[in-house]
């Protein structure tokens, strides 16, 4: 996310001509401010602008420090002997708004502490995309200068209020943000079968294929036919964090690779599914662009039917190793429907010695959205009504990102212990397999 800085509050009030502009005319925001600055000699000029670097004016594409002019608006004869600091009027008004450390340094370098007007003329070019945006729309509506930034690619989520001027919101964007050349807008919520959404291109190129760099590792995709969220780049790394050499990750939506990547780059078997076959097809297109493409095998499946066929085939042998195996479940929207595929999956035999040691049972992370006030609890009933058994002991809850007002995104982890109550079709007693442990921790704990 882009986040602006505040706007100079009193420094531009812009002309009542660009309200309602609908298309960009950039002439049309020039405007001739008074600021006030202070004369200082050239002599000392570097040491008196460091030492009033707090309250000198920040303005995008402008100098500070400017030449004298005369009434007429010639340059002073006397140049070469002074120059003028402009200074922020939030912070300066008059001669008694410098800070002791200021007064003092201006004291000690014989500058007098006398502030005159100067006539700034400010362009498009030194205004703040949120003191564009806010000239233009209407009065009292929201302004939405940020963005999630995709490579190339800003990505906005526009408001109803907002479409009119997208196309100029859009233009503003890539003129304030050196690097983006291709604007989009969201127009409608996420397909949950292949995880894209529709977008329009509001200003510059068409390109959709964004190149990106998250914790170290290079992806490349066509952002508008696959899911990327540049926000949860924290949660991957978390992840990523604890899995050792030689550990098994089974990603059962694993989108372009954002887990199945670093996990292969940290030295993981990964098995890695997605069933858009446009992710599938960047999944390997990524794993092979990090050298990872053998630590990788990539299937285009629906996520239950791989749980139930991929998975199921080679989870036995895995059990019997003594590598970690995680699974992870990265469909926020759907995610939690999904863990009745491992209910019964390995049928109704199972081999004791299966289940010692315990710390080589599958553990799993799945993630879901929740609207509740209670979002730990809601999420982990959930994952109970799949599961038809009870987590509370056994799993811990994570809160990954406030998604939205009263929508958050979290993450139940929990190791497949007692695993013959979930994985196996019948549930024997806990005296037939001596590894079962008595349950005496709290209910969940959220991280």
């Amino acid at each position: 996310m882009t986040d602006q800085p505040q706007t100079d509050l009193g420094l531009y009030k812009p002309p009542q001509t660009v309200r309602g502009m609908t298309e960009l005319d950039r002439a049309a925001f020039s405007q001739t401010v008074s600021v006030p600055a202070i004369r200082i000699p050239t002599s000392v000029l570097n040491k008196v602008v460091k030492s009033l670097k707090k309250v000198a004016l920040q303005r995008p594409g402008l100098k500070r420090v400017v030449e004298e002019h005369n009434e007429d608006g010639n340059k002073d004869s006397s140049k070469g002997e002074h120059r003028l600091l402009l200074l922020d009027p939030n912070s300066i008004t008059s001669a008694d708004s410098f800070g002791s450390e200021e007064a003092e340094a201006l004291t000690a370098y014989g500058v007098p502490q006398e502030i005159q007007k100067y006539q700034l003329k400010l362009t498009y070019e030194n205004l703040k995309s949120e003191e564009i945006l806010r000239a233009v729309l209407p009065e009292g509506q929201d302004v939405t200068s940020g963005f999630s930034r995709v490579g190339h690619i800003a990505h906005m989520n526009l408001r109803d209020h907002q479409l009119p001027y997208r196309k100029l919101i859009g233009q503003v964007i890539i003129d304030k943000n050196p690097g983006v050349t291709c604007v989009v807008n969201k127009t409608n919520t996420i397909d949950s079968t292949y995880r894209n959404f529709q977008m329009e291109v509001l200003a510059g190129e068409s390109n959709m294929v964004a190149k990106v760099r998250e914790n170290g590792v290079l992806y490349e995709f066509d952002f508008s036919l696959v899911y990327w969220n540049p926000r949860l780049s924290t949660e991957h790394e978390r992840i990523v964090s604890l899995l050792q050499r030689g550990d098994t990750v089974v990603d059962v939506f694993a989108g372009v690779g954002p887990f199945a990547i670093p996990a292969a780059h940290r030295g993981c078997e990964v098995l890695a599914n997605d069933l858009n076959p446009e992710s599938f097809c960047w999944l390997q297109h990524n794993a092979k662009l990090n050298k990872v493409d053998r630590k990788i095998t990539s299937f285009n499946m629906d996520g239950r039917d791989f749980i139930r066929g991929p998975v199921r085939e080679r989870l036995p042998a895995l059990m019997k190793g003594s590598q970690k195996i995680h699974v992870v479940m990265n469909l926020p929207a759907l995610a939690l429907e999904f863990l009745d595929a491992f209910r019964g999956l390995l049928g109704p035999e199972p081999d004791q010695s299966l289940f010692c040691p315990d710390d080589n049972l599958p553990q799993v992370h799945c993630y879901g959205f929740s609207k509740e006030d209670d979002a730990q609890r809601d999420v982990v009933e959930r994952a109970e009504v799949s599961f038809k058994l009870s987590l509370q002991g056994w799993c811990s809850v994570h809160l990954v990102r406030n998604v939205a007002p009263n929508k958050e995104m979290m993450c139940v982890s929990f190791t497949f212990w007692p695993s013959e109550w979930v994985i196996f079709t019948r549930s024997p007693s806990q005296e037939s397999f001596p590894c079962v442990r008595t349950l005496t921790a709290s209910p969940f704990t959220c991280q």
